[in-house]
């Protein structure tokens, strides 16, 4: 655990570290496009934010590479050389996409030839265990369309809830740190090394999403981009592809018996990992809703629109930090409930734990306009907006009648101080006059 703990630190450091240089670099680049209508942000934001990501990426395999027990991740297996070729494929792809806008087609032919280059070098799923039937062995051609599609499937369920501030890495974070938890719990309680990858991919993911998530939380100071959305993505791909089809379930020894028992037995167990938009099941079912939306209304299911589950929260009334809580709230129910669900399906507590979480989810979704406040002696340990307000008392000052202006205040609007002029707009009867008197 102290490995990996290192690892994940390194990660998120040279995430960080790396996110204000290339910050800079985007704006020199100009990568830097002009709001759009489905946009929420107001000003131009730098994105490219996939770079600092991707060397985080790098370093983090690099520190496992030499440390005593991770090292040997890469001796036993190939799936980490895999996984940098197609995370490097997918990578500049991204940046490609951020700085030039390339067509929508290009970048999904660019997803499935990523995850083709995994999977010519191992990183495929072999065999799946389906209950009342068993482990199916899957030919090399259904576990290369079957790879394929997981990854196509969950970059693009990434990229599309990527529209606030801090949402896609905040909640990529969430599922993998659910997915770390129960890769580990293999590896480690039942000595599964083939969970290892697994483990150390999770690990790496979350340094690369809490490295960069200071500096896009909101106001965002910079976007990951298309470079950082499908590279975090296809990074949570291959830790679900790693570990789905690669361990027996009979290895786990939890049924003493035949192998379709065992395959049984260990359902809730596979639960996140068959399906890992079980753990991204909100971005997932974004994804649904918005090719089931574009299709119906006859436009392409790339076409970009504002009916995500983000704008819908921000149409209802709910701000934007509180539209992120929400989501990484579900997000973490889904995960957490299915990890909690795989690792004893027989306990009503867990059950009606997530029936009480999910119905605190609806209020919240209910009250878009209530703002807790805070008290009066944990006021400076909260943001301004969650403290009280106090009534300011203005100083009155009278003046006299000589010192009083005529003219009447200034209306801040368009043409107003915050318009094109700073005085307000100008009265042609009073330049009139001034002119009339210059004479």
């Amino acid at each position: 655990m102290r490995e990996y703990l290192l690892t994940l630190c390194v990660t998120a450091a040279v995430t960080y570290l790396l996110t204000g240089p290339v910050r800079k670099f985007a704006i020199v680049a100009g990568a830097m496009p002009e709001i759009r209508a489905r946009d929420v942000h107001r000003e131009p934001t730098p994105r490219l934010g996939g770079i600092a990501m991707f060397f985080g990426l790098c370093a983090g395999l690099l520190v496992a590479d030499h440390l005593t027990n991770l090292s040997e991740v890469f001796e036993n297996s190939n799936e980490p050389r895999a996984l940098l070729s197609g995370a490097a494929l997918i990578w500049l792809i991204g940046v490609l996409d951020d700085k030039f806008e390339i067509d929508a087609l290009i970048k999904l032919g660019g997803q499935m030839i990523a995850a083709g280059v995994m999977v010519m070098q191992g990183l495929t799923i072999l065999w799946l265990p389906i209950p009342s039937v068993g482990n199916v062995a899957l030919t090399q051609w259904q576990g290369t369309l079957l790879t394929v599609a997981l990854v196509v499937i969950t970059i693009n369920a990434v990229n599309f809830v990527d529209g606030l501030d801090g949402l896609a890495s905040g909640m990529v974070c969430i599922a993998a740190a659910a997915f770390f938890l129960y890769a580990y719990r293999i590896w480690y309680s039942y000595g599964i090394e083939a969970a290892a990858p697994a483990t150390l991919f999770s690990a790496i993911l979350m340094g690369m999403c809490l490295g960069f998530l200071p500096h896009n939380m909101h106001p965002a100071r910079i976007f990951m981009g298309d470079s950082g959305s499908m590279l975090i993505g296809l990074v949570l791909a291959a830790g679900a592809i790693s570990i789905t089809g690669q361990v027996d379930p009979d290895a786990l020894q939890l049924f003493v018996g035949s192998e379709k028992a065992a395959v049984h037995q260990t359902v809730p167990v596979y639960i996140p990992l068959l399906l890992p938009l079980t753990i991204i099941a909100v971005p997932a079912a974004d994804l649904v809703l918005a090719i089931v939306r574009r299709t119906w209304r006859g436009q392409s299911p790339f076409a970009a629109d504002r009916g995500h589950l983000h704008h819908r929260l921000l149409e209802i009334g709910h701000s934007h930090s509180r539209a992120v809580l929400i989501m990484y709230f579900w997000s973490a129910l889904i995960a957490f409930g299915a990890l909690s669900y795989s690792v004893n399906s027989a306990s009503m507590w867990i059950v009606l734990g997530i029936v009480f979480l999910s119905a605190m989810g609806l209020v919240l979704l209910l009250l878009p306009r209530f703002t807790p406040r805070a008290p009066r002696w944990a006021e400076h340990l909260v943001p301004p907006r969650y403290r009280r307000r106090r009534a300011a008392v203005e100083p009155v000052v009278v003046l006299a009648e000589e010192d009083r202006d005529p003219r009447p205040p200034v209306v801040a609007g368009v043409s107003g101080v915050n318009g094109a002029t700073a005085v307000g707009p100008r009265s042609r009867l009073l330049d009139g006059r001034k002119a009339e008197s210059s004479r």
